[in-house]
């Protein structure tokens, strides 16, 4: 199977788990009044947003991301300022520096209790910590979506972003048809936190990829978001391995902290080394011949569309589906086609 091949079908995957999860989240019908949500657990709109849509007040959408100092967030903000360009919205990316998901969640309480907010889109690094504060703003009667990373036995009223789980098992598996048949040896995976929700995710599914084969997956190591400690993780981790025939990194961060050592090392064609996203350092990485494929999950349209479902439910009563922003194979022979993020 091609990479594009590939790529259209978990995007078809995808779609189709955001819309069956969409489907069981029982959201409810959507009516206007007192705030809150009702007896039959439906959204009731809350009546202070109701009077400034009547007013004619421009909308106040905050996409708070869980951790906003990542490189990934550039690009999410760009298309997040996009939308609000193009809607008439004030918009601004919020979160905790360092993805603190207590600090997360007491920002999101006080704009919630201030009613300073008119839609809000979540990425959580854990979703147990933030499905109490999901059924907090769902209650309040402010519209609440995730995006990025799901949060699907929470309220949410939907979810923006790529099937997590899907990617990492594609990852894997076109990882291994890179490798060929019969290659013994190491898969050193790397994350930028492997207790995010998130990585599991992720994880899992590139587990599931590599059913039945005889290669030894190692990890996920822990490499964090700080860019010169993750290149010195990533290098103390492989001194101590040998019969290394693949790296992986599942997100921006890892990705590039492995793709510096395996080009500073020597290692370039030696070890097969595949990753997440699109930044331009990824990219030089990609064009180089260092990274052999990484998967973008486009951010930007992940920022644009959070925006704009919030923004067409709470103006036109647009009913909040999910958007799977998909999943595009980068390699050196599509690049100059592909958006770099950031």
């Amino acid at each position: 199977m091609s990479i594009r091949t590939k790529a259209r079908r978990l995007l078809a995957v995808g779609a189709f788990v955001t819309t069956a999860a969409l489907a069981l989240s029982g959201c409810g019908a959507i009516t206007s009044g007192n705030d809150g949500a009702t007896a039959d657990g439906s959204f009731k709109l809350a009546s202070y947003i109701q009077e400034r849509i009547d007013n004619g007040d421009e909308l106040r959408i905050k996409l708070s991301y869980h951790d906003p100092s990542l490189a990934f967030a550039t690009p999410i903000s760009e298309g997040m300022e996009r939308a609000g360009s193009e809607l008439g919205v004030d918009v601004q990316l919020i979160g905790p520096t360092g993805g603190d998901a207590a600090k997360q969640v007491s920002e999101l309480q006080t704009l919630i209790q201030q009613k300073s907010i008119d839609g809000l889109a979540v990425s959580s690094a854990s979703s147990d910590a933030l499905k109490p504060v999901i059924a907090q703003a769902f209650d309040a009667g402010i519209p609440i979506i995730s995006f990025n990373t799901d949060n699907p036995d929470s309220q949410q009223m939907g979810f923006v972003g790529q099937d997590l789980r899907g990617s990492g098992q594609s990852q894997a598996e076109e990882l291994r048809a890179e490798l060929g048949d019969g290659v013994a040896g190491k898969v050193v995976v790397f994350s930028l936190d492997t207790g995010a929700g998130w990585s599991n995710e992720r994880f899992g599914g590139f587990e599931s990829g590599f059913e039945g084969s005889d290669l030894e997956i190692v990890g996920p190591v822990n490499v964090g978001n700080e860019p010169n400690a993750a290149y010195n993780t990533v290098e103390s981790t492989m001194a101590g391995l040998s019969d290394v025939v693949a790296i992986a990194g599942l997100d921006c961060c890892s990705t590039t902290a492995a793709a510096q050592w395996v080009q500073q090392s020597g290692n370039t064609g030696k070890i097969t080394t595949v990753g997440f996203d699109l930044l331009p350092s990824t990219a030089e990485f990609v064009s180089d011949g260092v990274v052999d494929f990484t998967i973008s999950q486009n951010p930007s349209e992940q920022g644009y569309q959070a925006v704009k479902i919030l923004y067409d439910f709470l103006v036109d009563g647009t009913e909040i589906t999910g958007v799977d922003t998909g999943a595009q194979f980068i390699t050196k022979e599509n690049l100059a086609e592909a958006t770099v993020e950031g």
